[in-house]
């Protein structure tokens, strides 16, 4: 039986109306060249191929794969798992229902929203003023949340509930076998804080709609913005998309490379309070998602946080001899409280930095 249900704030209907799901049925509103412009991010320096070092593939079954896990996050904070033990029942159940809910129409749709700070969400993210050509769900996944605005709220939270429960258990065995390597006496002690009621864990579904009045390459070194770049502030984040290409990360000299889709796998990346925890052995890196003109592209993504009240800070059985911690100390609450009024890019850590020139 599901036990988590999910409860959205109704308000005003959101900027643009998006097609349906469906690319032979899709119907869009007409975008004007400068409205279209704002969604347009110049491309950063292209990456030579032979240079491109691989994104980490870790299969959880193999006995190097704590060792594996503790280098991606140490050289990239991103990496690919499989034989995670998650069943394509469990992600297709939820994909379906995730379709149908995009596919409906646009009031349907606007009756779950606008996010605030849960609920549907389209183009505006967050309150910053950032844009992305992508709709979303944010979900709480409390216990004690409640959803009844969608058209079968039962069956959508049923699937949820299974996916959620599914990743979270995949997140914590990662976590509990990074610390394991780490030598850590507390194996559970990142775990832990996603394990907690009082978690401040989030879910969230993204539907980047083709855009028909957009071409490829069509202004001039430009990418159709799907969600803008940024680092996750929680301490670990656990991916799953279609086969559809858009998710980019960026390398430690600024280049951005596509990561290749694969729908039966799983992508993690370091959040930043795991770089915080780590001392910044573990990097929290920058991602963004570049829409398609012609083709729709779904994710759906766990974020593992802490509860609100937790203290966040360099663990002190991982500094070495006379090594500084980097990171004043903070709660999960004051540093959500400073990355939400933030833009998307901005350098969240920063404020939290005691020595900006070592990081």
């Amino acid at each position: 039986m599901c036990s988590h249900t999910f409860f959205f704030f109704p308000k005003l209907s959101s900027l643009f109306a998006l097609s349906h799901l469906s690319q032979q049925q899709s119907t869009m509103v007409a975008l004007s060249q400068s409205t279209i412009q704002q969604f347009f991010l110049k491309t950063c320096k292209p990456v030579n191929p032979l240079t491109f070092p691989q994104i980490p593939l870790i299969d959880l079954s193999k006995p190097d794969s704590k060792h594996l896990l503790v280098k991606a996050c140490q050289d990239f904070g991103f990496f690919k798992v499989v034989n995670h033990g998650i069943s394509l029942d469990c992600i297709n159940k939820l994909e379906s229902q995730a379709t149908k809910f995009f596919s409906s129409p646009q009031l349907l749709k606007e009756k779950a929203g606008p996010p605030d700070p849960f609920g549907y969400g389209n183009k505006n993210i967050g309150r910053n003023g950032d844009v992305g050509w992508v709709e979303y769900l944010l979900l709480d996944v409390k216990p004690d949340s409640h959803y009844n605005k969608l058209q079968h709220p039962e069956n959508f939270h049923c699937a949820v509930d299974d996916y959620v429960t599914a990743v979270k258990n995949m997140a914590c065995k990662i976590l509990e076998m990074m610390a394991d390597e780490l030598n850590l006496e507390d194996r559970n002690v990142f775990s832990k804080l996603l394990m907690d009621e009082q978690s401040d864990s989030v879910f969230r579904v993204n539907y980047y709609p083709p855009c028909p009045e957009v071409q490829e390459n069509e202004i001039d070194g430009g990418n159709l913005i799907g969600f803008g770049e940024h680092t996750d502030p929680q301490i670990i984040s656990v991916l799953r998309s279609d086969n559809t290409s858009g998710l980019e990360i960026s390398l430690q000299d600024g280049s951005w490379v596509s990561v290749p889709p694969d729908s039966e796998s799983f992508f993690i990346n370091v959040g930043d309070s795991l770089q915080v925890m780590t001392n910044g052995r573990f990097k929290s890196i920058k991602h963004r998602v570049v829409a398609n003109s012609k083709k729709s592209r779904m994710s759906m993504i766990y974020f593992g946080g802490p509860p609100l009240n937790e203290k966040i800070a360099p663990l002190a059985s991982l500094l070495e001899r006379e090594e500084d911690s980097l990171y004043k100390e903070f709660t999960w609450f004051e540093y959500k409280n400073s990355a939400f009024n933030s833009t998307l890019s901005h350098n969240r850590l920063g404020s939290f930095e005691k020595f900006s020139s070592k990081i």
